[in-house]
């Protein structure tokens, strides 16, 4: 069972999220378990206060190393080592070959959810063993990029989705932007779902599919699609047919 612990100071509002759909059912299964850990619980201060001054002066506090050092090792002593994964704007920016990674070379994470101005370095250079961002802006605390990162990974466990293809055909899982996706009814507001999609013919809807995941990803996403293999004879194929029916994006 894969497991996932989350050191939080809001650890009844993640915990509740996580729990819900997928991946409450997944929980529900044995397949995954997500736990949260509210850090205030370990701090040996009477006003469970978690957070002081920074040294050097400056506005706003720091969380404190021990009571971050308290809960995490509670976490270790109890459940075994895990690998340590701290949510920080200096941190590599987390994509999907990450959650492939997470999900395929660890089977325990603890997320640690800062906030303030941060924590203490101490902590991250004793327990840290990974900083990760969700891009190039700041959010008030850690949650949602652990919220995040969780979901990201748990979907890539087995038993947790019904089938690899749930996820293997979902934008980036190739380096593509998902195709265009369409249900009931086949007419609304004037807009018809592409007729291919109605034929029955599979491998004519998986040729439709690909052409489209294709040119998604070159008229949003110039930067993925410039990094996409696309020199085996089929697609080569796709693309000469790219170009005849939308020689303006390409």
């Amino acid at each position: 069972m894969y497991r996932i612990d989350i050191l939080t100071l809001f650890d009844e509002t993640v915990g509740d999220v996580l729990s819900e759909s997928i991946l409450g059912r997944a929980q529900e299964r044995d397949y995954l378990r997500i736990e949260t850990h509210q850090i205030r619980t370990y701090t040996l201060n009477k006003q469970k206060q978690v957070d002081d001054y920074p040294y050097g002066g400056g506005r706003g506090a720091v969380m404190q190393a021990d009571p971050l050092y308290q809960c995490w090792k509670h976490v270790v002593d109890t459940l075994g080592p895990g690998h340590t994964i701290y949510f920080s704007p200096a941190g590599h920016t987390f994509c999907q070959a990450d959650a492939k990674r997470l999900a395929a070379e660890y089977d325990h994470l603890i997320l640690v959810c800062g906030h303030y101005e941060g924590i203490d370095e101490r902590f991250i250079e004793e327990c840290v063993d990974e900083e990760l961002s969700l891009g190039d802006f700041v959010l008030t605390g850690g949650e949602i990029p652990a919220m995040a990162v969780a979901d990201a990974v748990s979907r890539l466990i087995p038993g947790v989705l019904p089938d690899p293809e749930c996820f293997e055909n979902e934008s980036h899982w190739n380096g593509l932007l998902e195709y265009p996706q369409y249900s009931r009814p086949e007419e609304w507001h004037g807009k018809k779902v592409p007729a291919i999609l109605l034929s029955g013919n599979h491998a004519l809807i998986a040729k439709w599919r690909r052409k489209q995941a294709i040119l998604r990803t070159k008229r949003r996403r110039s930067d993925m699609y410039e990094k996409l293999d696309l020199s085996s004879k089929t697609d080569r194929k796709l693309m000469e047919e790219l170009k005849a029916e939308y020689p303006e994006d390409f």
